[in-house]
């Protein structure tokens, strides 16, 4: 039988990847740096390849290393499932779970949601991570994130998806603005220019762009927003219109602006879901959330 790594080995080497010096590495393991740098070595030997480029005064993870990195954090976490499947198989919903979500939710289902989890559900230990799609996905598939919180459509493989519910989108511009008049809205009515959105790269903008049938790119503005809560201090400067999703309505980023929302006729939705690795042992609890979500948004 071929010989593992140990788990003590991988803890030491995704420590020692993190932080990228054996001295603050060994410490952070508690341990003395001797016994640190053996077992990395020890760990070299066992799979038959270098991991670590070492000189005098630097340590540098090569490509294996780094390749390695990302394996190991994934047996880690799942032996960290393992176990805590086994002390918890009578305590649903309960332990730590780090929960991905992409900032155009966040700030708008979870709020009132928090507060009624935490008292139904005492035991859960919920950690929040704001990211882009891309980025939460990929710690999805590293297993640095548990579970996803975004919008789709989305290019995903490997995971198993919860469809929670539509969110449709709406046209908003600050109220007295003279560069659309709501009750006769139509992206071909409009000036060049005027359609302001996030940047490449938030799914937001590529959802928006989809559904609301914006296929004359001239409309919008060559200036993208970094964050919504820039592009929306555009639209209510009236350097522009945009389009919202419906969750955001009744938020604290819109409450006390002069910008107004309206229903576009013919727009489209995006699906907000909750997305977890396949065959995770935690699929249950997922579904138990997600059903917790759909009652009380």
């Amino acid at each position: 039988m071929q010989k593992l790594p140990s788990v003590r080995q991988l803890q030491y080497f995704v420590t020692l990847e993190e932080l990228g010096h054996f001295g603050r590495a060994a410490d952070a393991c508690f341990v003395s740096q001797s016994a640190f740098s053996t077992a990395i070595q020890e760990l070299e030997l066992t799979l038959g390849v270098q991991l670590v480029d070492r000189t005098n005064r630097k340590v540098t993870i090569n490509s294996a290393g780094r390749e390695l990195a990302v394996q190991a954090r994934i047996c880690l976490q799942e032996l960290q499932d393992m176990a805590r499947l086994a002390r918890e198989r009578d305590a649903p919903m309960s332990g730590k779970l780090v929960l991905g979500v992409i900032p155009t939710i966040g700030p708008f289902l979870l709020p009132p949601i928090m507060k009624k989890l935490r008292r139904d559900f005492p035991g859960l230990q919920l950690y929040l991570k704001e990211q882009r799609s891309d980025e939460l996905y990929e710690g999805l598939q590293d297993g640095n994130i548990d579970l996803l919180l975004m919008a789709l459509p989305y290019p995903l493989k490997n995971v198993e998806i919860d469809i929670l519910f539509r969110d449709s989108f709406l046209l908003a511009c600050r109220k007295d603005t003279k560069l659309v008049d709501p009750g006769k809205f139509s992206i071909t009515g409009l000036n060049p220019e005027s359609v302001l959105l996030l940047e490449d790269g938030h799914c937001l903008r590529d959802h928006a762009v989809s559904a609301c049938k914006i296929s004359e790119l001239d409309k919008v503005n060559r200036f993208a927003a970094s964050s919504l809560h820039t592009l929306l201090e555009m639209v209510e400067s009236d350097l522009g219109i945009t389009f919202v999703p419906e969750m955001s309505r009744d938020s604290a980023l819109l409450r006390g602006t002069r910008i107004a929302t309206y229903p576009v006729k013919g727009a489209g939705h995006r699906d907000i879901a909750l997305i977890w690795r396949k065959g995770s042992n935690h699929g249950d609890d997922f579904r138990t959330l997600g059903n917790f979500i759909r009652d009380n948004r």
